[in-house]
Order: structure tokens, then C-alpha cells, then sequence
């Protein structure tokens, strides 16, 4: 049986051209901003001093596994990665009516003031494109975590652009960190995304931590969901890291959820609504269960102040997308399955694009009309107040 209600899907991706930085940087970084030069194999982001073949691994959508490359030029992606007219298109032909965007930024930099600058240029460029058609293109705005008051004059700004929430790193960041060079060379001159949603993992600063309460509060007054985008561990491209990286992103995922919970965030803000994205569903009912009995076992010497178990937060305010994945519908209504979204990951080599309507028919096909709504449309309407 096929679906007859509007999907909205919980994670698609934009994929900025390389230069577009000289357009939205502040006038005093554009000189210095990526560049794109052609090559005999592939286009080059040239930034810093490196040369980086251009990265399209995140615009594979639509290509056989078999023809998949991690290099290549511009012209090897969809066009919907940058074109909103176009990402309009393919999501019609994917039977999609809305779609939360993320993805494309910011840079990253040995200039740490360069870096923090292109956050908001990276924000208004999406800004820009969900103006396209800001009822179905619901874009998410990047924000470093590195002053507590800066992150919050972000989010309001965010706010007014009409974005949809705000992405914060898996952990905050601190500006030795980024002073320090942190990122990889292969990150260079690229979106800074993998370097961006990790934070500062072994940083003395944790969400959990009194400085952060201002923010979480100004999430709640502004309607401003806090997302989380893998990144909890990078991603590394050379074949034999990249399989085993890419299943530790998404289990990764769970330290910062713990320490939000066991921290009594969730707690202290009761309206706070948090979104793990693109790590999938399936491990939520083992993370909550778990946690429910080493509090149990643990409360009283580590004296915890929670007034409930932990798996109540994670049901209360704790958001997850999958894309096509069995363990977690089989667990929806586990502890910690409370708040699980569809996505389909568009365009990245993971996508479901274009045979969504197929997947979700075919995965869902053991649930009730009403189960499989509340999935691809009800969760993710009213956490976006759509």
C-alpha cells in the first residue's frame, strides 16, 4: 500500500559551490576566500596554500554504488546541492513535500577569526536558498560554541533569517583547539563540516556545565530546536579508515546525548528539544535502557540530581532521524524510540533519492497508516511547527 500524506524529510543536504565564499564572507576575507581551479582529473579547492581535489562523495545521488568516487568536478554532482529551483524538482520527483537542511560549511581555517566570520556567511547563503520556498526548504544555521553569549546573538540571528534551528558541535569548542590547527589538511579550504560538528572532544568543557543554561534557555524562548549532525568523531576519507569511521559517527553520537542527560539539562530545561541526526535510531532504545541502570546502580555515590530515569528524557526531548533501517522501527516503542523522523539523506551516497516512495513502502510496510504518518510527517511537523 502506498502512502497518500505529505512526507517531510528529517535530513537532506546542500552542497554550496567552493567559491562561493568570495560572494558572502565579509569584504575583508574575500580575497583570501577558496578558489576553484579545473584539472586534468578533477576541479581543486585552492585555500591556504593546499590544493584539494574537490570532495563529491556527498552528491552521489542517483548514481549506480559501482560508478561512486570520492573525487571529481562540480559537473559530477546534482545540481539540487546548490540550485534551490533544482532541489525543488528533485524533491518533487521523490515525493517529498518539505525537507530540514543541513550541510555545506563552514570553512575551515587557520585563520580562527576567518572561521567564525564564515558561519554567518554560511547562514545567510542558506538563508538565501530556502527563500526559494521557505514552506518546503527548512534550512538549519550553524553556530561555533566557543562564547556563550556570542552562540546566542547567532541564534537569534538565525532566528530572524527564517532558519528553521540552530547545529552545534558534538562537543564545544575551544579556540586553543582551533588555534591549534586541529583540523586535517584534507579538511582545508573545504566545508568545514566534519571539523565543525565535532567540537573539542577532550576539552575540559562539557554541555552539561552552568555556562551553557543561558543558551539552552534562549533555544526554548526563540523556538529554536539544537541539532547535532554525526561529527561526534570524524569521518577520514582514505579506504581504510572510511567504512569503520563511518559507523563509529553515528554510535558516537551517544556521549553527548549521555552527558546532556546524566548532566540534567534535559532537567533544567524541560521545553529543550534535541535532535541527533544522520546516527541513525536503532541504538536509542540500548542507550536509554542502559543508562536507566547505571543510574540506578551509580545515582547515589556520583550524586546525581535527576528526578527521573534518564530513559524519560530521552522519550521527552530526545529526536533521531533514520534513513533506511530496520533495528529502529523494530524498537519505536522502546525507551527512547519516542521521537524517531524518516530521512533520505539527499544527496549523499547514502540517499534513498530517488525510490524514497519505494523504501518507506517497503520498511514500513508492517505498520499501521497511522504509525508510518507519524514517522515521515507528524514527529517532524510539530518539532518544526510547520
Amino acid at each position: 500500500m502506498s502512502h497518500t500524506f505529505e512526507v517531510i524529510d528529517a535530513d537532506q543536504h546542500v552542497n554550496p559551490p567552493a567559491d562561493f565564499w568570495q560572494d558572502y564572507l565579509p569584504p575583508q576575507y574575500r580575497d583570501v576566500a577558496p578558489k576553484i581551479e579545473s584539472g586534468d582529473d578533477a576541479d581543486y579547492v585552492v585555500f591556504e596554500g593546499s590544493r584539494t581535489p574537490l570532495n563529491v562523495m556527498t552528491a552521489q545521488a542517483g548514481k549506480k554504488a559501482e560508478n561512486f568516487k570520492m573525487h571529481g568536478r562540480k559537473s559530477d554532482t546534482r545540481p539540487g546541492g546548490w540550485e534551490p529551483k533544482a532541489r525543488c524538482d528533485d524533491m518533487d520527483a521523490d515525493g517529498i513535500g518539505a525537507a530540514v537542511i543541513y550541510g555545506g560549511g563552514p570553512l575551515v581555517s587557520r585563520n580562527v577569526d576567518l572561521h567564525l566570520a564564515s558561519f554567518d556567511a554560511y547562514n545567510r547563503w542558506l538563508s538565501d536558498f530556502c527563500k526559494e520556498d521557505p514552506r518546503r526548504l527548512l534550512g538549519i544555521g550553524y553556530i561555533p560554541m566557543l562564547d556563550v553569549q556570542d552562540a546566542i546573538d547567532r541564534m537569534r540571528r538565525i532566528a530572524k533569517s527564517g532558519l528553521k534551528g540552530v547545529l552545534i558541535p558534538a562537543f564545544p569548542q575551544s579556540r586553543a583547539a582551533l588555534e591549534g590547527g586541529t583540523g586535517t589538511s584534507a579538511e582545508a579550504g573545504t566545508s568545514g563540516s566534519s571539523f565543525t560538528l565535532k567540537g573539542d572532544p577532550y576539552g575540559p568543557r562539557r554541555y552539561c556545565d552552568q555556562e551553557f543554561d543561558a543558551f539552552w534557555a534562549a533555544s526554548v524562548e526563540l523556538g529554536m530546536p539544537v541539532h547535532m549532525h554525526l561529527g561526534a568523531r570524524i569521518t577520514r576519507t582514505a579506504p581504510k579508515y572510511f567504512l569503520p569511521d563511518l559507523v563509529m559517527s553515528k554510535l558516537a553520537m551517544a556521549e553527548p546525548i549521555a552527558t546532556m542527560v546524566f548532566g540534567g539539562v534535559f532537567m533544567r530545561h524541560p521545553d529543550l528539544k534535541f535532535v541527533s541526526v544522520e546516527s541513525g535510531v536503532g541504538w536509542f532504545a540500548f542507550v536509554a535502557s542502559y543508562m536507566d541502570k547505571i543510574w540506578k546502580k551509580h545515582k547515589h555515590w556520583t550524586g546525581s540530581e535527576l528526578k527521573e530515569a534518564p530513559s524519560f528524557y530521552m522519550n521527552r526531548q530526545v529526536y533521531g532521524t533514520f534513513l533506511e533501517e530496520t533495528a529502529g522501527l523494530l524498537l519505536r516503542n522502546e525507551p527512547g524510540g519516542a521521537n524517531i523522523m524518516w530521512s533520505s539523506d539527499y544527496p549523499h551516497s547514502e540517499t534513498s533519492w530517488p525510490n524514497s516512495k519505494e523504501v518507506i513502502d517497503r520498511t514500513m510496510s508492517h505498520l499501521s497508516a497511522a504509525e508510518r504518518k507519524q514517522l515521515v510527517y507528524g514527529t517532524a511537523k510539530a518539532l518544526y511547527r510547520l
